[in-house]
Formats: structure tokens, C-alpha cells, sequence
């Protein structure tokens, strides 16, 4: 079950008594430990009739080794995009054989040491895939896989969809000529045994999803065809569930996505090729919350201000695309219970100095006053991995929470980071490199 809203009321007045957010800590992230086991189940169950499916967490919308540590154990894979978050991957616990790396410019580097690990590496293009095998190790365990582009079109939000015409993403398969020149690439590579696509995520539809994901089904069978044998063994459908920001509800869910994949092509998911998932904010979105005071109330050209410590430095994507990315908020009192007063439109504003830092525009909300808090719901995937560090704010802590028998009790997951961290980030440790390399100024030694 997703965080409700009398869920977050409680978790947020145990928070407070705890100290985890107030006055001295202003903005905190929260994880629900026992929503995340539970999606994760819900996510096993609606796969459960695919006789071989590995569900691999998208590291990059919650980049944090405990919960990365957690999705282990509840037994997820781990899809990485980076030399960083392979580490993270590793660090959680992660068998390599577990592990896939997905991106679009990966290093020789870290191509050759995904495959000596043995993990397994979808290559985005046709030169790539050169490079891997130049650079695959005799005897390699590592799946090799090929990302194709079905370039099927796009959602309501361009920046996710990636199965477009001009999408970076993938060989485009629709070319001219292209198609042949991916099934006779992978015909002559044997060690080439998979096929990825990810159509899109927030604002696809289903049925866009399903019938991307048909068409790398169909060029599976058709690279059978001239093999003359099943050389693809497994496809990698990638992820992009759509998660409903509007309310508590989970819209659409995992069997309402099985239930596209099968309507669009039934031999999809019937067992004769292993399934590969690599959903991320699905997973996490609705198990998360952020808490933030507000610092200061105010008043310009007869419109209501919160200024609060939750701005783009935690909700990027919402501060820049509102209409895409909104969130709910609520208004709490400073013990975190929840306020019933008269409702009035207010602007949402974050800390950062630039005018267009607002998590919300005359948001309808119970009248906000100094010292009450706002939580800003279903931010538990990318909110807490996109920190902006403009105005070299510190990342807040996160802290996971458990709910039992009506007690809420708290780990942390992340320390809130220091500003002395924030200084020896910023090179502080080198403070004088400058001068000692290239000397001090004329005026500077006159002065």
C-alpha cells in the first residue's frame, strides 16, 4: 500500500519528537521501509506467471546503498547508467550477475570491467557493441545485450520519452536500412543473446509502452528466423511504469501493465525468453515523502508566501516543470499534526536565490504560518538523488521508518550533509592552489 496522508501525519509527529526535522534540521527525506517490501511484492506477484523474469531496480531514481541494501533483500536486481552507480550497486550487496548496465556513452573502462565482473551490458548502439567485443574477455559470463529504438513516438513529457524519431537512445530501427543491419550484426555475434528497449516513462501510456515492447519481440523472433535458432534468449523491457502524483492511489499498477504487455503481443511474456524489468519510480515514488519548515510567511502584490526549506535544491524537476512534474503538499503544524485552517491559495517557495524557486504557484492550502512544516508526498524516488547544489546548500538527511503496532521508529539512511562537507566538496582542502601555481597578483603584493 502506498504512504497515506494520515500515515505521513504519523511518521511526521514521531519525526518531530525525535528531533529528525525542526528548527535546526529544516528539510528531512523519508523512506517507508514496509511500503517499499510491499511494492516490491505487488511487483512479483503481478510477474508471477512469467516462468523467468529478473527485476532490476533503477539505482539512478534512488541512489542510496541502504536502499539499495533493502530492494536486495526483497529481492530485486540492480540496474546501473554509471561507473558511480555500479559501485553503489556492488557496495548494497548486489550479486554482478544481478547487475545490468544501461547507458548511452559508457567508457572502455567501465565496459571492460562490467564484463570481467560478469555483469551484464546493454550496448545503445552498433558501434558500441564493436567496442564490446574488442573488449569482451574469452569466456565471458557477462550477457551482452543490443538497445534498440522502436521510434514509435512519445508521451505527454518529451524529456521522457525515449522511443521518438530523434531520440538519443538505442539504434534507431526504423531507419532506412537499419533494421537489416541490426539482425545481421547480431546474427554474426553469437555472444549477443539480448535485446533492450525502454519506450518512456511519466506522462507514456500503457499502450505505448506494450507496443514498443511488442516490436523488440518481433525483431527477436526475426533474428531467430535467420540464426536459425533462438539466439536471443532473454528481452530487456526496461521500465517507465506511469506513477499517479494526483492522489493516494497506485494507477496504473504492475497487472494493469502485464495485462498491455500480453493484449499487445501474448507471446511476450508466455516463456521463451527471459524477461529483464528495470522500473525505478514506481517502486519508490509513493514510499517517500520530504518534510521542510516554513521559515518565514510574507505578503507581495496580494499573494501569500511560504518560504520554506524544500525548493530545486530537492524537487528539481518540479521547480523547473511544474505542469509536469507537480507534487501535493500538505500544511502541518510545527508538532507535524495536520492544519484545519481556512484554506487560501499560497505560493510554495524554496530557499534558493532565484525568483522562480517555487515547489507550487497559489497552491489552495490551510493559511501556513512560521515554524509549521510542509510535506511535499510521493517524492521517494529522484527527490532525494537529484540534489542541485545551487547556492552550495547541503543534501538533507533521509531516514527510513517502520510503522508497528502503531509506533514509528526511524534508521537513517543518509546524514544530513555539513557545511564544513560542503566546503571540502567545493575544494577547500586546495584553497591555495591558484596562487602557489600561477603566483599572486600585482595589486595583491602591493597592498
Amino acid at each position: 500500500m502506498p504512504l497515506r496522508v494520515e500515515n505521513v501525519e504519523a511518521a511526521l509527529r514521531q519525526a518531530v519528537t525525535d528531533g529528525l526535522v525542526g528548527e535546526d534540521r529544516p528539510v528531512a527525506g523519508f523512506i517507508d521501509v514496509r511500503g517499499v517490501r510491499d511494492t516490491v511484492a505487488g511487483l512479483h506477484d503481478a510477474f508471477a506467471r512469467v516462468p523467468d523474469v529478473l527485476h532490476a531496480f533503477a539505482a539512478k531514481a534512488c541512489p542510496l546503498v541502504p536502499v539499495l541494501r533493502l530492494l536486495a533483500d526483497a529481492g530485486m536486481g540492480c540496474e546501473v547508467a554509471s561507473p558511480g552507480e555500479t559501485r553503489l550497486a556492488l557496495a548494497a550487496g548486489f550479486a554482478p550477475e544481478r547487475i545490468v548496465l544501461d547507458s548511452p556513452a559508457k567508457t572502455r573502462t567501465e565496459i571492460r570491467e562490467a564484463l570481467e565482473r560478469g555483469i551484464a551490458v546493454n550496448a545503445d548502439n552498433l558501434t558500441e557493441l564493436d567496442r564490446v567485443g574488442r573488449l569482451r574477455p574469452a569466456g565471458s559470463r557477462s550477457v551482452v545485450g543490443l538497445r534498440v529504438n522502436p521510434q514509435i513516438g512519445g508521451g505527454s513529457i518529451a524529456a521522457m520519452s525515449t522511443a521518438t524519431a530523434h531520440s538519443k537512445f538505442g539504434v534507431a530501427l526504423a531507419d532506412p536500412g537499419v533494421r537489416e543491419q541490426v539482425v545481421e550484426a547480431v546474427v554474426q555475434r553469437p555472444w549477443v543473446t539480448r535485446l533492450h528497449a525502454h519506450i518512456g516513462s511519466q506522462g507514456c501510456p500503457l499502450s505505448l509502452i506494450a507496443e514498443g515492447l511488442a516490436a523488440v519481440y518481433r525483431l527477436a523472433e526475426e533474428i531467430a528466423e535467420r540464426a536459425g535458432r533462438r539466439q536471443i534468449t532473454s528481452l530487456d523491457l526496461g521500465g517507465g511504469l506511469p506513477v499517479n502524483f494526483t492522489d493516494d492511489t497506485t494507477t496504473p499498477t504492475y497487472a494493469d501493465y502485464v495485462s498491455a504487455l500480453t493484449e499487445a503481443e501474448p507471446a511476450l511474456l508466455d516463456g521463451r525468453y527471459q524477461v529483464v524489468t528495470e522500473f525505478g519510480r514506481s517502486l519508490l515514488a509513493k514510499n517517500g515523502f520530504t518534510a521542510a519548515a516554513v521559515e518565514y510567511v510574507k505578503e507581495a502584490g496580494g499573494r501569500r508566501i511560504a518560504l520554506t526549506h524544500a525548493g530545486a535544491q530537492v524537487a528539481v524537476r518540479t521547480v523547473f516543470m511544474p505542469d509536469a512534474w507537480p507534487v501535493r503538499i500538505t500544511a502541518h503544524r510545527p508538532d507535524g499534526t495536520l492544519k484545519s485552517a481556512p484554506v487560501l491559495p499560497q505560493d510554495i517557495a524554496g530557499p534558493l536565490c532565484f525568483a522562480g524557486d517555487l515547489v507550487a504557484s497559489e497552491r489552495p492550502l490551510p493559511e501556513l504560518a512560521e515554524g509549521d512544516l510542509v510535506v511535499l508526498h510521493d517524492t521517494g524516488a529522484y527527490y532525494f538523488s537529484a540534489h542541485w547544489a545551487y547556492n552550495s546548500l547541503p543534501r538533507p538527511a533521509v531516514h527510513g521508518f517502520l510503522e508497528r503496532d502503531g509506533e514509528v521508529s526511524f534508521a537513517v539512511i543518509r546524514e544530513a550533509q555539513t557545511v564544513d562537507e560542503v566546503a571540502a566538496e567545493s575544494g577547500a582542502a586546495q584553497a591555495d592552489a591558484l596562487l602557489s601555481a600561477f603566483g599572486t597578483s600585482p595589486a595583491s603584493r602591493t597592498a
